[in-house]
């Protein structure tokens, strides 16, 4: 029953948390402190103080928390995959519609006016790596990062860009760490 209950502290926040995680985090504290009672408020906003001291989607790494501490790695999961249970469902609920319009004129349209926009969104994403990168690793090492990081993707060896990424990883923690 306690695998019932996590999937559902976490998922009805999901459905009406509109506006994301922080929206949702009300949410999963009613869920958490006054209807299971599996924790107390101070608890839950120590858990929240962590959750945001991290990386990533507070929703998520909340309930993957709140998840393991009441019933290990399985719930763990299922607290996670509640908690992003609504999205995939509208997600897949969405490509299904897309796919069933995807002949429409307007939906060639809509696809032809976004395709410039995140051309330019990843354009200004790489200057602003390439000039993270410059200014915490100079001119040299960046301008050899990118230079073999395109040969390695275009050049004769074709490297798919998840290994290169991870080879510049090992190439910045032994020659760039200090």
């Amino acid at each position: 029953m306690i695998y019932w209950h996590l999937f559902l502290a976490f998922f009805w926040p999901g459905i009406l948390g509109y506006g994301g995680g922080p929206a949702s985090i009300p949410l999963v504290e009613h869920e958490v402190v006054d209807r299971y009672q599996w924790m107390t408020v101070n608890e839950f906003s120590e858990v929240l103080a962590i959750g945001n001291s991290l990386p990533g989607p507070i929703a998520t790494k909340m309930a993957g928390y709140i998840g393991y501490e009441q019933a290990g790695v399985l719930g763990a999961a299922v607290a996670v995959f509640a908690s992003v249970a609504p999205s995939l469902m509208l997600l897949l609920a969405l490509l299904q519609l897309l796919y069933k319009w995807k002949d429409a004129p307007q939906v060639k349209r809509l696809t032809a006016y976004i395709r410039p926009a995140i051309a330019v969104m990843l354009g200004i994403m790489a200057i602003d790596f390439f000039r993270e990168s410059y200014e915490g690793a100079g001119l040299v090492q960046t301008v050899f990062l990118a230079a073999a990081s395109a040969l390695l993707m275009f050049g004769k060896w074709r490297i798919h860009p998840a290994y290169v990424i991870a080879l510049a990883l090992v190439y910045g923690a032994v020659f760039l760490s200090s």
